[in-house]
């Protein structure tokens, strides 16, 4: 794998087209199909295959997306960190992960960052497998998603906020007003978003307690995606109830009922233990629990599909 390539790939996972990634990089369309047509061809795998919202991924192809925007980025960040340092400005690098990243975390971290003027916060989507290693290796400063099946004694950890998900489907899917079984929800079409190939979360603790095959597993760019083919009819979604809550009022979703249908989980913030974490992360992870925080994370506009990033993608709130 080269750089070009991987720069390449990078630039259609982040736009969702090969002409907007050749658009961006001003290269020829051709080009950008030849750099992923040679990973292709290299790593044995598909990668994505294209649908009517948008780019589904393989489990490999996500891997790559997150692996390719973290090399792409240590340079971006590098320069970041020189810069905010030269200007007098503090960094705080949040690594969460996708699901909060996509839905909760805009509004949470405008809302701290609007409190201090000198303040930068870096926001990345990390797997939640690696939160400990990430934070004592200094990667970031505090991670924000589930919490991890066996703890680390060096992590600190406290709830932020308890959640719920949901399966859902659009008014036209066969099930729609039944209350499905286990074996009639494996044999759905499952359309997922990046933390379904994660290693802990609720989505993920859903597809293993009803053993959903990975065949009937499609994977999308963005949970928004997901929910906007399941809009379509094309299949069952899994989705936080707080995001979908209006559409199902609405109609525009049905939500489906019965024992295998919901998983309740909560969010933690973790720092550094032993007052290893910078001010800015424990202080972030004070606020995060406050009733101003949980609004701002229920009411965020969160990242629509086009925007959000399955991968260590730099977004700055000053």
């Amino acid at each position: 794998m080269t750089p070009t390539q991987l720069r390449a790939y990078s630039a259609v996972v982040r736009l969702g087209s090969v002409k907007l990634a050749a658009a961006q990089l001003e290269v020829s369309e051709a080009a950008i199909s030849l750099h992923i047509g040679q990973l292709r061809r290299e790593l044995g795998d598909q990668l994505f295959s294209r649908t009517a919202s948008g780019l589904a991924f393989t489990p490999g192809g996500l891997r790559l997306a997150s692996r390719a925007a973290e090399l792409l980025g240590l340079q971006d960040i590098t320069v970041l960190e020189v810069s905010t340092a030269g200007r007098g400005r503090r960094l705080l690098r949040v690594g969460a992960s996708s699901l909060f990243a996509e839905h909760a975390a805009p509004g949470l971290i405008e809302l701290f960052a609007g409190r201090a003027a000198d303040l930068d916060v870096e926001l990345s989507v990390r797997s939640p497998a690696t939160f400990a290693a990430l934070l004592q290796t200094r990667a970031i400063d505090i991670a924000i998603g589930p919490a991890p099946a066996v703890p680390d004694p060096a992590v600190s950890g406290r709830p932020v906020m308890n959640y719920r998900t949901v399966l859902v489907a659009g008014p036209d899917h066969p099930l729609a007003g039944t209350q499905p079984s286990a074996g009639q929800l494996r044999e759905q079409t499952w359309l997922l978003g990046p933390s379904a190939a994660a290693d802990g979360g609720a989505i993920r603790m859903l597809l293993r307690r009803l053993a959903v095959p990975d065949s009937r597993q499609q994977i999308f760019q963005s949970h928004a995606a997901a929910l906007e083919e399941a809009r379509r009819g094309r299949g069952v979604a899994a989705a936080l109830s707080f995001t979908v809550a209006p559409e199902v009022r609405q109609g525009r979703l049905v939500q489906f009922g019965g024992p295998y249908t919901a998983v309740d989980e909560v969010w933690h913030a973790f720092t550094l233990a032993d007052h290893g974490a910078p001010a800015a992360a424990a202080e972030l992870a004070r606020f995060a629990t406050t009733p101003r925080a949980l609004q701002a994370m229920m009411r965020g506009a969160g990242v629509n599909k086009g925007r959000f990033r399955p991968s260590v993608h730099v977004t700055l709130w000053s």
